[in-house]
């Protein structure tokens, strides 16, 4: 069981300013009750399961072909705050946009905290190799709609409530799929970079001159 007992506000911050919100004295307050109500309501859940590269259908494209390059083996994972954590954010958006922004952006640092909290585990478990960084459909040419083939290897719709749409977007939102690589030798633990992002056209951080921390 992964439990969350605070959010990580630098990162909080570093999202709402690239989405145009300035901090002040009332935004801060807001972002105190917002995270209580995060922390209160976030049911964490998360699922992972190791499986043979070869032959199983996960290894398409350049991008994920050179991440998981003397890779035989990896982790397929997912996680999820819940759909109650939707709905919190739905309802703001109908009283209170400023903090409908707060919760989506805090909520979606407290989802990638859930998923490296994932990561040392099946670090922990695997103390004789090598582990990649976690690298989700979408990212890269890696196509997105393999969130439905990680959600069925994993049995997720049935155990954690986790599913995708005709779209393969994750539903509940605030949620994430993953692949980390296993090796018996060293492997470039290298971070992402915007070169090769996906998004790097639109992103929202590139535009504001920074990056989103990948």
């Amino acid at each position: 069981m992964i439990t969350l007992d605070r959010i990580d506000r630098n990162e909080a911050v570093r999202y709402l300013g690239n989405s145009g919100v300035e901090m002040n004295s009332t935004m801060e307050s807001l972002m105190d009750i917002c995270e209580e109500q995060i922390l209160k309501t976030a049911k964490p859940k998360y699922l992972y399961k190791t499986v043979e590269l070869e032959n199983s259908g996960l290894v398409t494209g350049n991008s994920i072909t050179k991440h998981l390059e003397n890779c035989s083996n990896a982790v397929i994972l997912c996680a999820t705050l819940g759909a109650d954590i939707d709905k919190l954010i739905r309802t703001a958006q109908i009283t209170d946009m400023a903090k409908a922004v707060i919760l989506d952006s805090m909520s979606s640092v407290a989802i990638e905290q859930v998923c490296n909290k994932v990561e040392e585990l099946i670090v922990s478990e695997n103390p004789t190799l090598y582990t990649t960084w976690r690298f989700s459909p979408g990212y890269g040419d890696y196509p997105i709609e393999l969130q439905s083939d990680f959600l069925r290897l994993l049995d997720a719709p049935r155990k954690i409530g986790l599913c995708t749409n005709n779209n393969s977007i994750l539903t509940p939102t605030k949620s994430v799929t993953a692949v980390m690589g296993l090796s018996e030798n060293p492997v470039d633990r290298k971070r992402r970079g915007c070169q090769s992002c996906n998004l790097a056209k639109t992103c929202k951080f590139r535009k504001a001159g920074t990056h989103c921390g990948f």
